[in-house]
């Protein structure tokens, strides 16, 4: 009895309904036309008990991305930038830091807890492992909820369809216990594969 009440504790990979694997599914073939991406917007992190917040503009092109961050009233500018072998922070000391994980380094020598690798795909409305991920119900065929290593991903607004380009996400909350991040997109750009 002991041995089947300790096997009902065990630690489940979540369910992924079906409509939440379909629409990531279809998301990231559709995001696959569009390689080249950037905005800005505002961003604020949070911990819990401290947070920061300010301007951010991100651009990748084909895996290579840099995030430019720039606090309201210092001016203070720190540059991310990297792939997905290395990344460097600049703007906290004379010399570039360089890291593997760019989350990492930049709460390390920030304290700023922006998950890099997650945000990458919840900025453009996707999952970073669509096999795990569970979504809310669509509304207007849009996720409002994901759900992903812990994280809850609210997506409160997105952009509407314009030209050929999908609808983006224009606000997120991304909550994981102490942790919350804000995203306000203001200015998007996509550029397809030529």
């Amino acid at each position: 009895m002991l041995a089947l009440a300790l096997g009902a504790c065990a630690v489940r990979p979540p369910r992924v309904e079906p409509e939440s694997a379909a629409f990531l599914q279809a998301r990231a073939e559709s995001m696959q036309a569009w390689p080249a991406w950037s905005f800005e917007g505002r961003v604020a992190v949070r911990d819990g008990k401290e947070g920061g917040s300010g301007r951010i503009r991100w651009r990748e092109d084909g895996g290579t991305y840099e995030i430019s961050l720039r606090a309201p009233v210092s001016a203070t500018t720190w540059v991310l930038a990297g792939d997905a072998v290395q990344c460097e922070l600049r703007g906290i000391a004379p010399q570039p830091l360089r890291g593997v994980d760019p989350g990492e380094l930049l709460a390390r020598e920030t304290g700023w807890h922006l998950p890099v690798a997650h945000a990458r795909s919840w900025v453009r409305g996707l999952a970073l492992d669509p096999g795990t991920a569970r979504l809310g119900p669509l509304r207007d065929g849009l996720p409002r909820l994901l759900e992903e290593d812990g994280w809850a991903v609210e997506f409160r607004e997105w952009s509407p369809a314009v030209d050929g380009r999908p609808p983006m996400p224009q606000r997120i909350i991304a909550r994981r216990a102490p942790w919350e991040v804000r995203l306000a997109i203001a200015d998007w750009s996509l550029q397809g594969a030529d």
